[in-house]
C-alpha cells in the first residue's frame, strides 16, 4: 500500500498535509484502543489465510480473489467463519477463495449503470466518499487510476475495507477513515469524485457539494448518486420523521432542484444519466447482514410507498464538471 506521504507527493507540499497525517494518527489510536468495533475485528485480520500472488479480478460483478483450491478445506471453513464476523456486508459482492459474500446490495448493478458514462479513471486522481468496504474502489482500480482513495468513517465498514486489502492488495487504493468534513482544505486536488448514496443524509446539502467542487480541480468531474423524488419543480422533499425507517434522511430533491445546487455550488455540464427504483434484485436481505433490508422498508400493500407512506426509493445519476 501507498505510504501517505508518497501517495501525497503528487500535489506537493501542502499547508494541510501535518494537519491531516495528525488526524489519521488520532483515528487511529480511537480505532485500535477505543472503538469497540475495531478492537472486535481487528485482530481477526490476523488469521486471515496468506497465500502468495493469488489471481484477482476486480473487473467483474463479483469482485474474485484466488478460488476454492487456493485453500485447505480447513482454511476455507475458517474463512468463512472470519468474514461472517464482519457482518453487515452491504456492498458486494465477493468471491473470495471460493467463499461468496452475497452482500445486501448487488453494487455491480449501480456501477455497471454508470461505468460506460463516466470520464475514464486512468491515470487519475480519485475520491470516493462514503466508500464502504471499497467495492466500488476496487472497481475503480481496474481501470488504473494513480489513486482511488476512499473515506470511510464507519469502523465496521472500514475494517471490512482492511481485510479486503490484506487479501489484494491493491497498491492504487487507499481509504481513510474519516468523514468529509473532517478534511481539511484539500483544493483541487481531485480529478474525479464519486459521492454516492451521501448526499440524503447531509444536513446542509449545498455546503457539502461546495465542499466537493472545492477538491476538484478545474475541468474535475463529480459523479453523484442519491435519492430523489419524482417532479418537475426545484424542490425537495424534507421527510418529517423517518424514511424507509432511516433516522437521517433530510432532503430528497427532485433532478430540477438538484440541478440548481449543482449549479450554485459552481458546477456545469450537468446532466443527469439514470433514474431507477431501487428494487429487491438490487437490496435484499441475505445471510451475509444482520438486519432488515428493502422489503422491510416498504409498505407490503404498496411497494411504490415507504413504511411511513413516502415515496419509495427513487435514485438518480447525475455527472457534472467543476467550473
Amino acid at each position: 500500500m501507498l505510504d501517505l506521504k508518497e501517495t501525497l507527493k503528487v500535489w506537493g507540499e501542502q499547508a494541510w498535509l501535518d494537519s491531516l497525517e495528525t488526524l489519521l494518527d488520532e483515528k487511529e489510536q480511537f480505532l485500535t484502543q477505543v472503538d469497540g468495533n475495531a478492537r472486535r475485528l481487528l485482530p481477526l485480520l490476523e488469521r486471515l489465510p496468506s497465500v502468495a500472488d493469488p489471481d484477482v479480478d476486480l473487473d467483474a460483478d463479483w469482485i474474485r480473489v484466488g478460488s476454492k483450491t487456493d485453500l485447505t478445506g480447513k482454511q476455507q471453513a475458517e474463512l468463512r467463519d472470519i468474514l461472517l464476523e464482519f457482518r453487515h456486508w452491504r456492498k458486494g459482492p465477493f468471491s473470495l477463495f471460493g467463499v461468496e459474500i452475497d452482500s445486501e446490495w448487488r453494487s455491480d448493478l449501480k456501477w455497471n449503470r454508470i461505468r460506460h458514462h463516466i470520464t475514464s479513471l486512468a491515470g487519475r486522481r480519485v475520491l470516493d466518499v462514503g466508500s464502504s468496504c471499497g467495492y466500488y474502489l476496487l472497481r475503480m482500480a481496474a481501470q488504473r487510476p494513480w489513486l482511488a482513495l476512499g473515506l470511510e468513517p464507519y469502523a465496521p465498514f472500514y475494517c471490512q475495507y482492511l481485510l479486503l486489502q490484506r487479501l489484494i492488495a491493491a497498491p492504487q487504493v487507499q481509504c481513510w477513515p474519516l468523514k468529509l468534513e473532517e478534511l481539511p482544505e484539500m483544493s483541487a486536488c481531485f480529478d474525479s469524485i464519486f459521492h454516492m448514496g451521501v448526499l440524503a443524509h447531509q444536513r446542509a446539502p449545498l455546503d457539502a457539494l461546495k465542499q466537493l467542487g472545492g477538491m476538484l480541480r478545474p475541468g474535475g468531474e463529480l459523479i453523484l448518486e442519491t435519492l430523489i423524488v419524482e417532479g418537475e419543480g426545484p424542490w425537495a422533499f424534507c421527510p418529517p420523521q423517518r424514511y424507509a425507517k432511516m433516522h437521517n434522511v433530510f432532503f430528497l430533491p427532485t433532478v430540477a432542484c438538484l440541478r440548481g445546487w449543482l449549479e450554485r455550488a459552481g458546477f456545469s455540464n450537468i446532466r443527469c444519466i439514470d433514474q431507477n427504483w431501487t428494487g429487491p434484485e438490487e437490496q435484499r436481505r441475505t445471510e451475509w447482514i444482520r438486519s432488515e433490508s428493502l422489503s422491510d422498508f416498504l409498505d407490503p400493500q404498496d411497494f411504490r410507498k415507504t413504511i411511513e407512506g413516502h415515496p419509495a426509493p427513487l435514485r438518480a445519476v447525475l455527472l457534472a464538471e467543476c467550473r
